[in-house]
């Protein structure tokens, strides 16, 4: 295994080559390497010069340049990007953090227990320095807010030793420039429902004089950051994942609304194929003697064992939709199956189709959402990976010919076709505004109601079926 420790570093010529030469010789735990992945955020004062020299004399140093001062969380994105290790820790430049903790906080990732590790200074701790106190007041009201906003009970919001999984930590994007970087990272921290421990560390913080940078008016952009990121949903970098799913994270009564239509459909034992983050896993799993969540994509796989961890009822399993091999394992297990935003994706729907057939016992149930309208196909459903969308009738021949009587058709989400037909037809967007799909989420109450009555297509389409005996 490899661990990436992210160094942003910026005017610290003082005790910059000491705290290197302390990261390079911290112990590890056993049969794991290091790479420092440090970037000079253009610093001015021969920080440079000796960066250069240290990383021509040791391979474990990449070393990259700023060509303008960014801030602390704009060089900490920049070595996200570049580190390839299997975790990646946060060790600022100075000499507050003592990197012979690693182990410390290596353990709860290493044990299985969490992605994401927070080394705290005011759990007990080997030895802490005493700073003023005003300092100290600020740091312990902004995790106090960060707390209230994201629903974690953390003692140290604003530590600088952070270490995640590194495949989680790329999924994250990060805004922030400067010191925001923490706020930040751990509100998204606790919107993605991540596992997140605490361990005490040891803290020798400096004083002004002795060039700490952070300040009051860091403080007060905190708090914005805090508020920013409790309002917008901002989990996944633009280019990972399923991009429907993941807008689908921050509209909980949309979610509630297709969970109405699906759920009186579905036996006692479902399988549910691309069941990406488990929005909808979540709420059908109640009072299911048995329910397996199927999943192609490593990321979400992981978000699903850790979410269904303590839920004997679920069962997480590694399943892509397209590969008719992975549904050997199922063949003929289950009372009904569901496919939800998986056909406009995958080579071949009715492939998909046979090999759940094969899997739903005679007389079981079937329930599929897809796309419906191919008229409204655009650069909304070519930027989340759709190869088409259907029409009743399309989608009706594909489920019979995969072993299917089709019982039940129905259009969803009128009100959607319009705004998806603007974004995706008309103005050419890649994503939906994050804005309009709050205003949405907020108004489903009563777009769910007059759905029936407005005279023009849905934009999703809801077909019940049964398998042929």
């Amino acid at each position: 295994m490899l661990l990436s420790i992210l160094i942003p570093v910026y005017n610290e010529r003082t005790v910059v080559e000491r705290s290197l030469a302390l990261v390079l010789a911290a112990p590890l735990p056993e049969n794991m390497g290091r790479e420092l992945v440090i970037v000079d955020d253009c610093s001015t004062d021969g920080t440079s010069a000796i960066l250069d020299r240290l990383a021509a004399s040791d391979p474990r140093i990449h070393l990259i340049r700023h060509a303008v001062n960014q801030g602390k969380g704009a060089a900490v994105r920049t070595a996200i990007q570049n580190a390839t290790g299997d975790f990646c820790l946060v060790q600022d430049a100075d000499l507050e953090y003592d990197p012979s903790e690693y182990v410390k906080l290596m353990r709860p990732l290493l044990d299985g227990n969490a992605d994401a590790v927070f080394g705290s200074r005011y759990l007990v701790g080997d030895q802490t320095r005493v700073l003023p106190f005003w300092h100290s007041v600020m740091n312990k009201s902004l995790t106090t807010l960060s707390n209230m906003f994201s629903n974690l009970n953390v003692t140290d919001m604003e530590t600088c030793y952070k270490v995640f999984r590194t495949d989680l930590l790329k999924s994250i994007p990060i805004r922030s420039d400067r010191f925001g970087f923490e706020p930040e990272i751990t509100m998204k921290c606790a919107k993605r429902k991540l596992r997140v421990y605490e361990v005490p560390i040891s803290y020798h913080g400096r004083t002004y004089e002795e060039g700490k940078k952070i300040g009051w008016k860091d403080g007060v952009k905190a708090l914005g950051v805090i508020f920013y990121f409790w309002l917008v949903d901002d989990l996944y970098v633009p280019t990972y994942g399923r991009g429907l799913l993941n807008s689908l994270t921050g509209t909980p009564q949309y979610l509630s609304w297709v969970t109405r239509i699906i759920r009186p459909h579905l036996g006692d034992t479902v399988l549910e194929v691309g069941a990406g983050l488990g929005n909808l896993t979540g709420r059908l799993m109640a009072r299911k003697l048995r329910y397996v969540a199927g999943e192609a994509d490593p990321l979400y796989l992981h978000a699903l064992r850790n979410r269904f961890l303590r839920t004997p009822s679920v069962s997480v399993c590694e399943l892509d939709p397209a590969k008719d091999s992975d549904y050997d394992p199922w063949a003929g297990q289950f009372d009904s199956a569901l496919c939800v935003n998986v056909l406009e994706s995958v080579p071949d729907p009715q492939a998909t189709l046979r090999s759940l057939a094969r899997c739903v016992k005679p007389g079981g149930t079937l329930v599929v959402l897809a796309p419906h309208g191919k008229n409204l196909y655009g650069s909304l459903d070519l930027a989340m990976g759709h190869r088409r969308r259907f029409s009743v009738e399309e989608i009706s021949i594909v489920l019979q010919q995969a072993g299917f009587n089709v019982e039940e058709r129905r259009q969803l989400n009128k009100i959607g076709s319009v705004s998806w037909w603007l974004f995706g037809k008309v103005f050419g967007r890649k994503t939906i505004s994050r804005v309009a799909l709050k205003l949405f989420d907020k108004t489903v109450w009563f777009w769910r109601r007059v759905d029936g009555a407005l005279p023009w297509s849905g934009l999703s389409l809801v077909v019940v079926a049964k398998r042929a005996g």
